[in-house]
């Protein structure tokens, strides 16, 4: 009989079965789809991998995805020529389906202007609109034609003011030629900062009470729009339609900064001053005085929305408080710590700089927490409690706290209790892209990028990839517990090995391939 203590030693098969998968490259959280073949009838259950982004949750889809990332930012950096991006001569079927769109526009129009019901009318178009991208045509044919809530576009008396330079279509940036007459096309590495908030030492507060949680907070809610308006100066200042890929990290100070690939090249002192004159003002309510908290909090009334418990008013709408704002709750900026670096096409510098944009795709926000430093942790949750009743969106619960109805109001929402992914601890406020990619870097999505890696592979085992009818396949999810599915520990040995069976034969690829070269070689000399 094997003793206690050393049977507990021994690893878990099952266990061991998924760490097998892991180093195979296997995704161990596959989703079960039916696939329905239209041309055969045959149906056949197919998994899929859950495309995890996290380490966390699924190690070998996030590798995946960030070795997908490394080659959108590699391929995008330094081209050499503009990306392809004239639309298509419209047929005849769209030019008809937007003249039939506009008809029914007409008539429901009229119908409203004389008090008739438009529900049947709205319904059709928004049927044709469907059709329409069906169609082959992008957006919406109303795109831009909701009203905006008007602000004043004057730059703020303490912010410096910014050069203008005449626009020009082109995505590449300047070229250089050297004195042998060999071109160079130079792009940017930037890294941008929020301000501080307080002395830090070794990622915490020196002083945990002077630190201003309130203001790191509002900043890490909308550093991403403070990022689109730097985006928006950068271009602006430059000339022409500036390429980006950036990624958003956390700072050991728990503050999220910006590492950002930049095609085309600026002088660092324009650079400077366009990161100084770059703020985002949030035309948001007041929401620095709490008007109900703890038990005192507003009731919902079917018909009306939050009433006052007290007095039975009711709350003020998101609209009616947007219309009282006449300052902006806060202002978001960068702060005095940048960085820019020239970087070259094909240099190790190049190289160093994707690796350091992709360091940490893979890993949440709340990751750079070190659990041995209970200072760390206890800064991190002091943030959260400053964060935990900061409103993060014109729909956050938390605006009930300040006496205003969240924006599309419904019953059940309490301050404190949002489910924001902002207020989320992995999070640490920010809730926007971990990756942005501007729509010319690579000319191509981030579905073509894998289809290349997937061409290649088929390429390599001698295969053709021969492009399918996208009509062909039917895919629908399987439900709970369909017995046709088998245990996921079944699934993952055949996936794992399936993947030995492709690696044998790439192996096998590779040698005869070797071979032939030494041959080749042998016979040259």
């Amino acid at each position: 009989m094997t003793p206690r203590a050393l049977r507990m030693s021994q690893p878990l098969a099952r266990e061991v079965a998924e760490q097998v998968a892991i180093q195979h490259g296997v995704c161990v959280r596959p989703v079960a789809l039916k696939r329905l073949d239209t041309y055969t009838g045959q149906t056949e259950i197919i998994d899929v991998p859950c495309g995890a982004t996290l380490e966390t949750a699924c190690p070998p889809c996030a590798r995946r995805n960030r070795h997908l990332r490394v080659a959108q930012c590699r391929e995008g950096w330094h081209v050499d020529a503009e990306p392809i991006t004239t639309p298509n001569e419209a047929s005849e079927e769209q030019r008809w389906l937007i003249e039939f769109r506009a008809d029914t526009q007409a008539r429901r129009d009229a119908a409203a202007r004389s008090g008739q019901d438009t529900t049947d009318l709205d319904a059709v178009i928004a049927g044709l609109d469907a059709e329409i991208n069906a169609a082959g045509m992008r957006g919406n044919v109303l795109a831009g034609a909701t009203s905006k809530r008007n602000r004043s576009t004057r730059r703020r008396q303490d912010a410096p003011d910014l050069p203008r330079r005449k626009m020009t279509n082109t995505t590449l940036g300047r070229t250089f030629t050297s004195s042998d007459g060999k071109v160079y096309r130079p792009s940017l590495f930037v890294t941008l900062t929020l301000p501080s908030y307080g002395k830090i030492r070794d990622g915490v507060p020196v002083d945990p009470d002077a630190y201003d949680y309130r203001r790191a907070a509002r900043d890490a809610l909308h550093f991403a729009k403070l990022v689109d308006r730097f985006v928006q100066n950068l271009r602006r200042v430059a000339g022409y339609d500036v390429q980006y890929f950036a990624t958003v990290e956390p700072q050991k100070r728990l503050a999220p900064h910006l590492h950002m690939a930049i095609r085309g090249t600026l002088p660092r002192a324009e650079i400077r001053q366009i990161a100084a004159a770059t703020y985002h003002q949030v035309w948001w309510p007041a929401a620095d005085e709490a008007l109900f908290e703890g038990e005192h909090l507003p009731v919902w009334a079917n018909g009306a929305g939050y009433l006052d418990p007290g007095t039975g008013e009711v709350l003020p709408t998101w609209e009616q408080a947007l219309d009282q704002a006449a300052e902006p709750l806060h202002v978001v900026r960068f702060g005095d710590q940048l960085n820019v670096q020239g970087v070259l096409s094909g240099t190790p510098d190049a190289d160093q700089c994707i690796r350091y944009l992709s360091k940490y795709l893979t890993k949440s926000l709340g990751d750079s927490l070190d659990p041995d430093q209970p200072a760390q942790r206890e800064h991190a949750e002091r943030l959260a409690a400053a964060l935990r009743y900061e409103p993060c969106s014109p729909t956050c619960a938390n605006w009930l706290r300040y006496g205003i109805q969240p924006k599309n109001a419904k019953p059940g929402m309490t301050p404190g209790r949002c489910r924001g992914k902002a207020h989320k601890p992995d999070h640490l406020g920010y809730a926007g892209r971990r990756v942005l990619v501007s729509r010319k870097w690579s000319n191509k999505t981030l579905a073509e990028h894998k289809q290349d890696r997937r061409t290649w592979a088929l390429e390599a085992l001698g295969q053709t990839d021969e492009p399918t009818d996208p009509h062909r396949y039917l895919w629908k999810p399987v439900p709970a517990g369909d017995a046709n599915v088998p245990p996921l520990a079944v699934r993952l040995l055949r996936a794992v090995a399936e993947r030995q069976r492709w690696r044998a034969h790439m192996a096998e690829l590779q040698a005869r391939a070797d071979g032939q070269d030494l041959s080749a070689n042998r016979q040259a000399a």
